[in-house]
């Protein structure tokens, strides 16, 4: 069975740890230092060495020769970080005891200044030397109370001997855990850091390589940060984003201060913007409360020039297909004219002369509207969009129809309140809502109020505008290809009328869509309420 060994801990975070115990190992050598001439220049005056000055005076200076000796980084590199710890703290331990037996015993405070070294070594040393540290520790105490008792006959209290061996173990252990714990949240740190930093290195890739410019704008109005891409759009390509970071947004365009104005809006500005002149959708999203980036404004550029040009092409490309299509369906009429024609030549009878002309009207018109339709295709870029009262112009469109066909009369039921308004061009909103009304009338039952035309206003300045009828519906199949070119279900219909008027209501930046399945159709015509 294959086994899977554990992931190795990363270069970076082990150096991060192995540097984090070399700075304490340095300070705890200072303490050292410190203690060693502490001893040398006034341990007499402190009342140390008073039974073996001479003894004294030679550990003294040998402990601190140790220390000196052991204390570069020269000792840790030829015999090893962890040799080195473990010699220092055994020499330690030794000569504090033989201190505190010149001294006088464990009254003389030696066995406190042991604590501390174990304390030191438990955070320096690694596994569980501080243990044998504390081991040799407590053997030197009781070895030295044991023949001061035996040889000199001096009384040892030895509950408080114990209680100082017992104090040895417990500081060790505790210095141990907590140095453990350090370099635990040490390593996690650094493996946090680490990963920051990928993360850091990913995203600052990712918004140097991306096709929409971004700048990190201050409350004031001041760039902090801002991607290669955000110089080239407003045609500070030559010096870079560092032409843009610390200088006002306004400094460089003062239609940026407009930009600002419109922070978390749905929707972008199209604004010529920067010396180069270029179209460029502009779109502000504020930092949110409370986070980091409070205060701060993201600003994102895209190009809508070069969207332009992709919308140029796919529309040349529809083009393309449309013109194919056409050429089939008007092959049909067509040939249907030709063949009525030839037919009516020959003809001497009245009534298959009327019938033969009727063909004849019949297949032109539907010819006409083809053109007609894609003719309004090609005037799609002149909308002018205005304030249109809806409810007085749907009842025009409807006054219209019930004159051309007075059968739908009362079929139409609207609920439209009179202040209203929505903002399009007035001949497409016309036949947007002639081609909705034709379909509802189309398919409903007739009865009085079987098509009803209702707007509701939504939020963010915007109105819907639904058109909805009470007939069989549509099924899953003709609902995907509702909005085609071509597609009808009419058998006279051009299939036309629905594609052409999405295409209108886009181009006054509305949307059509048809609401989700339920009883009879439902046309939904989206817009805002002012231009």
């Amino acid at each position: 069975m294959r086994t899977v060994s554990p992931d190795p801990v990363p270069t970076d975070v082990r150096e991060a740890s192995e540097r984090s115990r070399r700075l304490s190992l340095r300070y705890f050598n200072l303490f050292r230092l410190l203690l060693a001439g502490l001893f040398v220049v006034a341990g007499r005056e402190f009342g140390l060495g008073n039974e073996a000055p001479l003894v004294f005076n030679v550990i003294s200076i040998g402990y601190l020769a140790a220390v000196l000796a052991l204390g570069f980084p020269d000792a840790q590199r030829r015999f090893g970080v962890d040799r080195v710890i473990a010699l220092q703290a055994i020499i330690d331990i030794l000569a504090l005891s033989v201190i505190m037996w010149a001294s006088g015993g464990y009254r003389s405070g030696m066995p406190v200044l042991m604590m501390v070294i174990l304390a030191g070594a438990g955070l320096v040393a690694e596994g569980r030397m501080v243990l044998f540290f504390a081991s040799i520790a407590t053997l030197a105490v009781l070895v030295e109370n044991a023949w001061r008792l035996a040889v000199g006959g001096h009384s040892v209290d030895f509950l408080q001997v114990g209680i100082f061996c017992t104090g040895f173990f417990g500081i060790a252990l505790v210095a141990r855990l907590l140095a453990l714990r350090a370099q635990n949240n040490a390593s996690l740190a650094a493996e946090r850091g680490a990963l920051l930093a990928k993360q850091q290195a990913v995203n600052e890739r990712i918004i140097r390589d991306m096709q929409d410019g971004v700048i990190v704008a201050s409350q004031d109005g001041r760039a902090l940060q801002a991607n290669p891409q955000a110089a080239v759009l407003l045609g500070l390509c030559e010096a870079g984003p560092a032409m843009i970071e610390g200088r006002r947004l306004t400094d460089i365009d003062a239609a940026f201060d407009e930009v600002l104005l419109r922070c978390d809006a749905d929707e972008g500005r199209l604004l010529r913007i920067g010396p180069a002149g270029r179209l460029l959708r502009c779109r502000a999203v504020c930092g949110e409360p409370g986070s980091a980036a409070a205060g701060d404004t993201l600003i994102y550029l895209t190009d809508f020039e070069d969207i332009q040009r992709q919308l140029q092409q796919i529309k040349l490309a529809a083009l393309g297909r449309l013109t194919a299509s056409m050429a089939h369906e008007i092959r049909n009429p067509l040939s249907a004219v030709t063949q009525a024609a030839e037919l009516l030549a020959d003809e001497k009878r009245a009534a298959m002369q009327s019938r033969l002309v009727r063909i004849i009207n019949d297949n032109a018109l539907r010819i006409e509207h083809m053109i007609r339709d894609v003719l309004a295709l090609g005037r799609r870029e002149q909308a002018l969009p205005e304030a249109l009262p809806l409810a007085a112009f749907v009842a025009g469109v409807i006054d219209e129809r019930v004159f051309r066909h007075p059968e739908e009369h009362n079929i139409v039921d609207v609920d439209i309140d009179p202040t209203l308004t929505f903002a399009i061009d007035r001949a497409h909103l016309h036949q947007i809502l002639d081609n909705l009304l034709a379909n509802a009338c189309r398919h409903c039952s007739g009865k009085p109020g079987a098509v009803q035309l209702q707007a509701l206003p939504q939020a963010g300045g915007r109105i819907v505008l639904h058109v909805r009828d009470d007939g069989p519906g549509l099924d899953e199949a003709t609902r995907r290809h509702l909005f085609e070119p071509f597609f009808t279900t009419h058998p006279k219909g051009t299939g036309l009328g629905l594609y052409i008027a999405r295409e209108l209501a886009e181009a006054n930046d509305a949307t059509l869509e048809l609401a989700a399945a339920g009883p009879g159709a439902n046309f939904m015509l989206s817009g805002r309420q002012r231009p």
